[in-house]
C-alpha cells in the first residue's frame, strides 16, 4: 500500500453526540452525520460518487436498507455509481479508509462517503445489547460454553499484562481518568462528568481486576467523514487531512489462540504504518488509541512507541496524556467515555483525528497538530490496525 501515501485526503466530517434517543430512527443519525460532512467538506453533495456505510448491530432489518442504498436515496444523491458495505467490526473504518483509498488511486471512484448509524442505546433492551455483547465475535464451540465473554476477556489480558509489568489497579484507572479529561471538553461525548482513581476503584468489580467504570457502555450514534484525491482536496479545503500511513495484521479469530494477549499485533502494524508514513512516534502530535477497556489502550500506546514496555501506565497517572499532556491520548474521550456506538467506536476515533489535524476540535484542541496516530481492532481484537494521518506529506 506504500503507493498511497499522500495520494488521497480527508475533506469532511460529521458526527451526532453519542447518547440515547428513543423516539429518532436510526436513519436519522446516518443522514444528519452524512449531511454534517458534506458541508464540512464545502462540496456539493452530486460530488460523490461512492458510499461506503458499515454494519448497524442492533437491527439486521435497518442494516439491510443500508445495504440496499437508502443513504444514497434519503440523502437525494444522483451520481452514486455503487452503495457498498464495508464491515469488519471495530476495525471498520481503518478498511473502508483503506478501500476508498484504492479505489481513489485507481480511478474508480473521485469521491467517497463512509457513514455508520447504529441504535445500541435504545434499539435494543438492556439485556439484548448485553447479550450481543457479550459473545459476538467469540467462539461459539471453543469458549461460549465454558462462559467466555468480553469482560473476562479484558481480564484475561489486564492479568497478564500486570503479571508481566507490575503495572497497578490505580494505574489502569487513570486511564479512564484521562479519558474523561477529554471527554469533559468533547460536548459529543455523553460522560462529561470529572473522574477520579478513587471513584473507578470504589466501583463494582465485573471480572478480576476489572471494575464496573473501567468498562464501555454502549449508545446510540451516528458518524461520516469523506475523501477524495489528495489533488482534489487541496483545491476543497485549505487544510486537507492525508493519509500517510497505514498497517495491518489480523492475529486470530479465537482468543485462546492469540499468541500474546499482552501485546497482539501493534508492533507488527505500527512498523508498517510508521514506515509508510516516513515518520517516528516521537513526531505524532495526537495518539488515538481504541479503548473498549483501559487495557488495550495502554497496551497499544506503548507497543506503538509512546512509552516503554510497563511505563505506560505511569505517563497515564502523571498526566502525560491529558489535555496539555505530553502526548494527548484519546482525545475525544473513546469508548470509555463518550461510548461504545458498535463500529463506531472506531469511526468516532478517526472522525476526532481528522478533527484534530484540521484543528476544529474547540476546547480540546491540540495546538499545531501535525501528525496523529489511530488506531483500530474488531471482535475479541483479532487484528490492529494502524493508520497515521497528517497535515503535510513527509
Amino acid at each position: 500500500m506504500s503507493n498511497l501515501k499522500g495520494k488521497i485526503a480527508f475533506v469532511g466530517i460529521g458526527e451526532i453526540p453519542t447518547g440515547r434517543y428513543p423516539e429518532a430512527g436510526a436513519i436519522s443519525y446516518a443522514i444528519e452525520s452524512a449531511k454534517m460532512a458534506i458541508r464540512d467538506a464545502g462540496i456539493n453533495k452530486e460530488d460523490i460518487d461512492y458510499v461506503l456505510p458499515t454494519a448497524a448491530l442492533f437491527s439486521p432489518a435497518f442494516n439491510t436498507e443500508l445495504v440496499t442504498c437508502r443513504v444514497v436515496e434519503e440523502l437525494g444523491l444522483k451520481n452514486v455509481k455503487r452503495n457498498a458495505q464495508i464491515f469488519a467490526g471495530g476495525s471498520s473504518s481503518t478498511c473502508a479508509l483503506e478501500i476508498a483509498a484504492s479505489l481513489i488511486n485507481s480511478g474508480g471512484a473521485s469521491t467517497v462517503l463512509f457513514v455508520h448509524a447504529d441504535k445500541l442505546g435504545t434499539g435494543v433492551s438492556l439485556q439484548g445489547g448485553i447479550d450481543l455483547f457479550s459473545t459476538a465475535g467469540i467462539s461459539s464451540e471453543w469458549e461460549v460454553p465454558y462462559g467466555q465473554h468480553y469482560s473476562a476477556i479484558a481480564a484475561l489480558a489486564t492479568n497478564r499484562y500486570k503479571y508481566e509489568t507490575g503495572t497497578t489497579d490505580e494505574e489502569l484507572a487513570s486511564i479512564c481518568v484521562s479519558n474523561r479529561k477529554w471527554a469533559e471538553l468533547n460536548p459529543n461525548a455523553f460522560f462529561r462528568k470529572p473522574l477520579t482513581i478513587e471513584e473507578v476503584m470504589a466501583s463494582k468489580m465485573l471480572s478480576t481486576p476489572l471494575r464496573a467504570k473501567m468498562s464501555n457502555m454502549l449508545f446510540d450514534g451516528g458518524a461520516a467523514f469523506i475523501v477524495t484525491s489528495a489533488e482534489r482536496a487541496r483545491d476543497i479545503t485549505d487544510r486537507p487531512v492525508y493519509l500517510l500511513g497505514e498497517g495491518g495484521t489480523v492475529t486470530h479469530f479465537v482468543y485462546s489462540q492469540e499468541p500474546d494477549v499482552s501485546r497482539f499485533g501493534w508492533a507488527k502494524a505500527g512498523k508498517m504504518a510508521f514506515e509508510m508514513a516516513g515518520i517516528t512516534p516521537r513526531e505524532i502530535d495526537v495518539a488515538e488509541i481504541y479503548d473498549s477497556y483501559p487495557i488495550y489502550q495502554l497496551i497499544g500506546f506503548e507497543e506503538l512507541g509512546f512509552a516503554e514496555r510497563g511505563q505506560g501506565g505511569k505517563m497515564f497517572i502523571n498526566g502525560d496524556t491529558w489535555p496539555g499532556g505530553k502526548i494527548p491520548c484519546t482525545t475525544n474521550g473513546g469508548m470509555l467515555s463518550q461510548g461504545h456506538t458498535g463500529a463506531g467506536g472506531a469511526v468516532a476515533l478517526m472522525v476526532e483525528t481528522v478533527r484534530q489535524l484540521m484543528g476544529k476540535a474547540g476546547d480540546r484542541q491540540v495546538k499545531n497538530a501535525r501528525f496523529a496516530l489511530e488506531t483500530a481492532t474488531g471482535g475479541t481484537y483479532m487484528d490492529a490496525q494502524v493508520t497515521i494521518l497528517g497535515t503535510e506529506i513527509p
